[in-house]
């Protein structure tokens, strides 16, 4: 289904204020953790080597060598990407996942660099993980300190026009519970195909539930194991979903590598160019 179509019968919607110009082509993105450049500068480069537009990049806090909190460092990131014509598609803290965002004392504390870190390097997005150690899935208790960690970071993310995307296991209401509760348009979820298809959800239902809702503000395009394309996930459904919700940020590749890395992510561009941008 061409998302074109979709404008004018969206407009009177809620969520779809940006109607009034012609949606580009998407810009496709990858992790730099999944391309072995976890927050390091190569990301840049082996990004332009895999032909994409653009990378998530990671803050890992108390780099040794490339500690972003120094102005240095983000200037010199943001002159590789330059260099690379590469962009930051968003920036994620999957530090998370070892140091819970929900318990861990520092975890707070990057929580907030992050956001300094983004309004130094001009991004406007960031995602949150909440896996491994960091799971939430079924833990009131944790997403209740989750809640109120977010509600704390309210102020400078509203102020600043900053987004925190959550990416758990949750399902689509558990997901709300915690967006409703911190009551800011500053915290979505950051959706991924792969991991909500592993959970049992209905996916292609879910997209369009949490979107209607402007509660998704960024999207993986994730298969385990599988090139995209190959796998468990209908992407052609996943096209039509992000169409009817007028989704028009960023897709960015997560896992999907067989073999090669940089010949897997190839093929997966490809094949999400050929099916969206067509």
């Amino acid at each position: 289904m061409n998302r074109r179509l979709f404008c004018s019968g969206l407009a009177t919607l809620p969520f779809a204020s940006c109607m009034t110009s012609e949606p580009k082509d998407f810009k496709i993105g990858v992790c730099d953790w999944n391309i072995r450049s976890m927050g390091v500068p190569e990301a840049f480069s082996k990004t332009k080597e895999i032909g994409l537009d653009g990378i998530q990049l990671s803050y890992v806090p108390r780099h040794q060598d490339y500690d972003l909190r120094q102005k240095s460092v983000q200037q010199m990131y943001l002159q590789q990407a330059k260099k690379n014509n590469i962009e930051i598609a968003s920036m994620a803290m999957g530090i998370f996942n070892k140091r819970p965002f929900s318990t861990d004392e520092d975890s707070a504390i990057w929580a907030d660099e992050c956001l300094d870190i983004m309004l130094g390097m001009n991004q406007k997005l960031v995602l949150f993980a909440f896996f491994g150690k960091g799971d939430i899935k079924g833990k009131p208790e944790l997403q209740k300190k989750v809640i109120s960690r977010l509600k704390a970071l309210m102020p400078k993310a509203e102020k600043h026009g900053l987004t925190i995307g959550l990416e758990t296991w949750l399902n689509q209401e558990e997901h709300m519970r915690i967006l409703d509760a911190v009551g800011s348009e500053s915290v979505k979820v950051y959706y991924d195909t792969a991991n909500m298809e592993k959970m049992g959800y209905d996916i292609y239902k879910e997209i369009r539930w949490l979107g209607k809702k402007d509660a998704i503000c960024q999207i993986h395009m994730k298969e385990n194991g599988f090139l995209l394309g190959q796998g468990k996930v209908d992407f052609p459904r996943v096209k039509e979903a992000l169409a009817d919700i007028n989704y028009q940020d960023w897709l960015v590749m997560e896992s999907a590598i067989k073999g090669d890395m940089i010949v897997s992510y190839k093929h997966n561009a490809q094949y999400l160019r050929t099916l969206f941008n067509k």
